[in-house]
């Protein structure tokens, strides 16, 4: 198979070649990345430094001339790029409409044109709004869309993109939507990696209003199972919910995190709550579980234990691009 991967300098992309080519050795990889903030360039070190069959381009989605390119070399599509931080599209929509819809628009026209034999696309459980914090009911691939963020709007954008690209020009798609990743490469402005690394420097840790915002928590392996699974078994046209059983607000997380540090709680702080904040997310996977045999295997426990440790080996990695993170930590913490 011959794979092209955009977005693969990032977090759950580059999780996705690390996976993909440990099991798949014969397989060849194309990733496609604009690298922006979020994208670290030892990233790309690690996966050239561990794969032969690896090759880099840095490039936008959104640039027909690249794309085409590359399209025409492979046979499946994986597309995990996109602008992904709330806060951010909060701040600049634009840049969001860009890279999650005209980017998608870019890649599903020259997979068409190209015949590409798999399109899928990796999307997000915020496309479906929120949830109420004290119900049972949980997100499912029959659930309507109400995205209440410029970020999770452009998400849904594409994904009826990828959906519309199926009905009208028979693209072979699949699509899955996920909840909050967490774990290796992931870069440190997002609340899991920012609390890792500013607890282990024994610097504060911010949460917005309460903590009580609930998020089902997805180990990115268990995320990358999944994609393989849909990759290999998934009916065209599609889509698949994964979710990882870890349903935690913000203080639990901060709370397991710190008892894994053995820091004190003293390191919270409260802070203004963020404009819109969605109560709830959680997903029911029942569908990729009944009829792919894909479940989640590490419970949140094991999954951030793994995760600590990650980041306290590889301070090389997250050290040269935490500038920004510590600058957007210390503005949320001026606000408690």
């Amino acid at each position: 198979m011959k794979l092209l991967i955009t977005g693969g300098a990032g977090f759950i992309g580059s999780n996705f070649i690390n996976y993909w080519l440990s099991k798949h050795k014969k397989d060849l990889i194309i990733n496609l990345d604009m690298m922006t903030y979020c994208a670290n360039p030892l990233t790309i070190k690690y996966h050239k430094k561990n794969f032969s069959n690896y090759k880099f381009i840095k490039g936008n989605i959104c640039n027909e001339k690249i794309v085409s390119e590359l399209v025409s070399q492979v046979d499946t599509i994986v597309h995990f790029a996109a602008e992904s931080h709330v806060d951010r599209s909060i701040k600049n929509p634009n840049q969001f409409i860009k890279t999650n819809v005209v980017g998608t628009q870019t890649l599903l026209s020259k997979a068409s044109e190209f015949n590409i034999k798999r399109f899928h696309h990796i999307s997000t459980d915020e496309v479906f709004g929120t949830l109420e914090l004290n119900s049972n009911e949980k997100f499912n691939e029959e659930t309507p869309y109400k995205p209440r963020s410029p970020y999770s709007a452009s998400k849904a954008a594409s994904d009826h993109l990828v959906k519309a690209y199926f009905e009208t020009y028979k693209l072979p798609v699949t699509i899955t939507n996920c909840s909050n990743n967490y774990g290796p490469f992931q870069f440190p402005e997002k609340v899991i990696p920012l609390y890792i690394t500013r607890l282990m420097r024994n610097k504060p840790i911010p949460i917005y209003g309460e903590g009580k915002a609930i998020r089902d928590y997805l180990y990115v392996e268990d995320h990358c199972r999944a994609i393989e699974c849909v990759l290999k078994k998934g009916q065209i046209g599609e889509t698949y919910c994964i979710g990882g059983d870890s349903e935690r607000n913000t203080a639990q997380v901060a709370n397991t995190i710190l008892k894994e540090l053995n820091k004190s709680k003293e390191l919270i702080r409260h802070t203004k709550d963020r404009p819109g904040h969605d109560p709830r997310y959680a997903i029911d996977h029942s569908k990729i579980t009944k009829e792919l045999g894909w479940k989640p295997i590490l419970s949140f426990k094991q999954g951030i234990k793994k995760t600590i440790k990650w980041y306290k080996k590889n301070k090389d990695w997250w050290k040269p691009i935490s500038k920004k993170s510590e600058e957007i930590a210390e503005k949320y913490l001026s606000n408690t």
